[in-house]
């Protein structure tokens, strides 16, 4: 088996487990409500199942949660974020550093740019919210029409979900995008 995978049943039965904690719910009561197996709770809450995503549904109605909150991926403690490749000079680069799913689903990217580039931004998902940092340099980046200008430590949030673009001036820009969506319903 994947040691991916154990880690994310783990997580999963981790978080089953508090949240019936949480709620004062017994084992044998939450199994009850979700119409599963005791055995099958144990073993999930253990780490050692592999539920079927009707199960994990069942679960988070069962603990009145949406079923996100039941799916997290596991960070250790100290987790660091180092770059695999340097970015060939002249590109736009963009990496996807984290993502996560408890409530909204958040991704975490960094996104570098040389001095004099372009991006258009695709509207995401309807009800996304785009959070730049900038950590260093400068750009003009928003809503297509109602563009601002950034540099080193700005912070800037709009509705992602409409058209927008990113561009430099003369010095390239280093910065962390945030996109938070509403969940999946």
């Amino acid at each position: 088996m994947d040691p991916r995978i154990g880690r994310v049943g783990a997580a999963i039965g981790l978080q089953v487990k508090r949240r019936r904690e949480q709620r004062g719910l017994t084992a044998a009561e939450l199994a009850r409500r979700a119409g599963i197996g005791k055995a099958s709770l144990s073993n999930i809450e253990a780490g050692r199942g592999n539920p079927t995503i009707d199960t994990l549904a069942a679960l988070a109605a069962a603990l009145h949660l949406p079923l996100t909150d039941l799916i997290t991926d596991p960070v250790e403690s100290g987790t660091v974020y180092r770059p695999s490749t340097p970015r060939p000079d002249g590109e736009i680069s963009r990496e996807l550093l984290r993502r996560v799913s408890a409530g909204h689903n958040t991704e975490v990217w960094r996104l570098r740019m040389p001095a004099h580039s372009t991006m258009e931004g695709v509207p995401h998902a309807s009800g996304t919210t785009e959070h730049l940092l900038v950590a260093s340099g400068s750009l003009l980046a928003g809503l297509i029409g109602e563009p601002v200008t950034l540099r080193t430590g700005d912070f800037l949030s709009f509705p992602g979900d409409l058209p927008h673009r990113y561009e430099t001036f003369d010095d390239e820009a280093d910065v962390t995008v945030l996109l938070v969506s509403p969940p999946l319903t």
